[in-house]
């Protein structure tokens, strides 16, 4: 069956594929699996989707659209899981902005029901030059495999209390004071569910290079694939001539997208040069610092997030004995410490 679909979603971007596909009813039930659907319904809230060049569009009642199957945890949005079983004509769920697509088993309320997706078939690819035999298209496929041997960078770790915590513009100023001071910036994501909206605000602030788990092949970061993950995006980036890194992770540092494992891993922390951490309060603030030191033995040498937004709560952080310095009132004084920590790292 061939079929010309209205929107590509940005998980499939290692793809490149075309509007006009090839579409197989026998559908490849694993996760990152990418499949035409027809989307059913409108919404007034989180009604959008990212194409593969980052621009957000509003989805529509019958718009015929490319995602990826998927899993998602996240606390301010939808909660989703691969089906067990999965067919043409079947319903499936848009799970987040990125395109990825599975059952919806839960939702916040602040971004309503998710979309149903009726599914139209398996995209196929042509990999073989001028070949008639397509196979099952996956995001795997392109992926990044990371580079062995590639410099041994500093990395600037963001780590939050949750999403919505403030980590990416804390990232954007710390890539901008860096950038500004001379040095080459990579920018990436280590962890969370696709969507390219992060590393690309991050382009925007000087970072000159990035990457992010799902250039590496991954739809849904996890325990089990988080770490080795993150060694093949921090290695593609050192190897195409970043200086520093900044990285940031996304959800929390308990959440269920693998921020542990990254955080567990010895030859991961070798290369921090710096531990920011994002909170929204100081509850946060507190619990976040300590866990991190009981679980991993981590000091936190940044405190940013909405927890810093007034000086009642820079005064809070302080009395713990950890820099506060905020993205929005002065991302200028948290870029500059951070540089001085890098600079320091450096020799």
């Amino acid at each position: 069956m061939r079929l010309t679909v209205d929107k590509i979603a940005s998980v499939t971007r290692n793809l490149k594929l075309s509007r006009t596909l090839t579409l197989s009813d026998d559908i490849l039930l694993e996760e990152g699996s990418v499949l035409a659907v027809r989307v059913h319904g409108e919404k007034s809230t989180y009604n959008q989707l990212e194409d593969t060049h980052g621009r957000w569009m509003t989805l529509h009642d019958g718009d015929l659209v490319v995602g990826a199957l998927g899993k998602r945890h996240a606390l301010h949005g939808y909660e989703g899981v691969v089906p067990e079983s999965l067919k043409v004509g079947d319903t499936i769920n848009m799970l987040n902005i990125g395109g990825v697509m599975g059952r919806c088993v839960s939702y916040n309320p602040d971004v309503g029901r998710p979309f149903g997706l009726e599914v139209l078939g398996q995209v196929q690819i042509f990999p073989e030059f001028q070949s008639r035999q397509g196979i099952p298209a996956h995001v795997r496929h392109n992926a990044l495999t990371g580079v062995q041997g590639a410099p041994k960078v500093p990395i600037v770790f963001i780590l939050g209390t949750c999403m919505n915590a403030g980590k990416t513009l804390a990232g954007s100023a710390m890539v901008r004071a860096l950038h500004q001071a001379g040095y080459k910036v990579g920018g990436a994501k280590l962890t969370g569910i696709s969507l390219m909206r992060d590393t690309l605000h991050l382009y925007d602030h000087g970072a000159e290079v990035i990457a992010d788990f799902t250039d590496a092949g991954v739809v849904c970061s996890g325990p089990d694939n988080a770490a080795p993950t993150a060694h093949k995006v921090l290695s593609t980036l050192a190897a195409r001539g970043a200086d520093v890194i900044v990285a940031e992770t996304g959800d929390g540092v308990m959440g269920e997208y693998g921020v542990q494992a990254i955080l567990a891993d010895p030859e991961l922390r070798a290369q921090c040069a710096c531990f920011v951490f994002c909170a929204n309060d100081p509850v946060g603030v507190a619990g976040g610092v300590e866990y991190l030191a009981r679980e991993f033995g981590i000091r936190v040498d940044i405190v940013a997030g909405p927890a810093t937004d007034n000086a009642v709560g820079m005064r809070f952080v302080e009395r713990l004995g950890i820099p506060a310095r905020n993205a929005r009132v002065d991302p200028r004084a948290l870029g500059d410490l951070a540089l001085e920590l890098v600079q320091r790292r450096l020799g």
